[in-house]
């Protein structure tokens, strides 16, 4: 009986040391597609890396928008319903849904905008408060994009571009892109679509525009309809610029951008950090140190295009 009692004292001490394993709230904006599935494999590699594997030692709960921003808040919610430990919140709408639900439970941002200067953070080396992160600056590479563009189809006179009305980043993203065409000498067309089913007529009124390319906005609702919009760039033959590496595989003219699973795959290292008594606080907000430029060279020859060899020599990746 001693012996008996002796283990029960000692088993109390090792049973009150076992943590719950701890769970991941993943809010994304679009909804579950091609882009999306390499950016939550490169996350849960990065975490991996760190010693949390998913379904092992960690949980992650996935929450999409379905590309409806008003969902957000009550996404959001539902998180912290679940006392999720860390919030992943992959881009600006989602970032602002959750700082603004949760002063306390840490908050990792993959944004495409300047977070300080949006307010999610005090400065990019210290954060302060319960937020970090990293930023694609796909925004601020928009005027790069207009250059590149007019380099390859020099004889666009007017170049479309195409956002989502209900993206907050429209606005300041519109204004940017008015200044830097103005700067290249070129008329910019502004193509509005908040739906899939908005698509197909901001692409038939190019026509009438007299649009002679294209730069599509990052926006989950364009990356997760990747290859509808790289059909319809090919049934109008306009010549179109993307944020991300994926569009140009699937037969899009040119990408210009960060790799978003380096991106994704910093995340998850951050997420680990955090897990293991990191404060977002103390980790430096991220930014990518390497963009890639892609061309699709059989894209070019079917609209007719040759690619200068500006292009071409300072292509990351060349298709053919």
């Amino acid at each position: 009986m001693l012996l008996l009692a002796g283990a029960v004292t000692t088993a109390r001490p090792l049973l009150a040391q076992q943590k719950p394993t701890p769970v991941i709230g993943f809010l994304l904006g679009g909804k579950p597609g091609p882009e999306d599935a390499l950016v939550v494999a490169a996350f849960v590699q990065g975490l991996s890396e760190t010693g949390y594997v998913e379904g092992q030692n960690v949980a992650i709960d996935y929450r999409w928008a379905e590309d409806s921003y008003d969902r957000l808040p009550s996404l959001v919610a539902n998180l912290l319903g679940r006392n999720v430990d860390l919030i992943i919140a992959g881009n600006f709408p989602a970032a602002i849904a959750a700082q603004g639900a949760t002063s306390t439970i840490p908050i990792i941002f993959e944004v495409s905008v300047d977070p300080v200067e949006r307010g999610l953070v005090a400065s990019f080396s210290r954060p302060g408060g319960n937020l970090t992160g990293m930023t694609s600056i796909a925004i601020e590479l928009m005027p790069k994009r207009i250059e590149l563009l007019t380099e390859l189809v020099p004889q666009a006179k007017a170049i479309g571009l195409l956002v989502n009305p209900n993206n907050p980043t429209t606005e300041r993203l519109t204004l940017d892109m008015l200044e830097a065409a103005n700067a290249k000498g070129v008329q910019l067309r502004i193509l509005k679509a908040g739906a899939e089913s908005e698509i197909g007529a901001a692409f038939a009124a190019l026509v009438e525009l007299h649009v002679g390319a294209l730069i599509l906005a990052p926006d989950p609702l364009f990356n997760t309809r990747r290859d509808l919009l790289v059909t319809l760039a090919s049934r109008h033959a306009i010549p179109a610029m993307y944020v991300y590496r994926g569009f140009v595989s699937a037969g899009g003219l040119i990408s210009y951008g960060p790799s978003m699973p380096a991106v994704f795959r910093q995340a998850g290292l951050y997420a680990g950090k955090i897990l293991n008594g990191a404060k977002p606080a103390d980790l430096p907000v991220q930014q990518p140190t390497r963009f890639e430029l892609v061309v699709n060279l059989k894209t070019a020859q079917a609209l007719g295009l040759t690619v200068p060899s500006s292009i071409l020599d300072r292509a990351d990746e060349v298709i053919e």
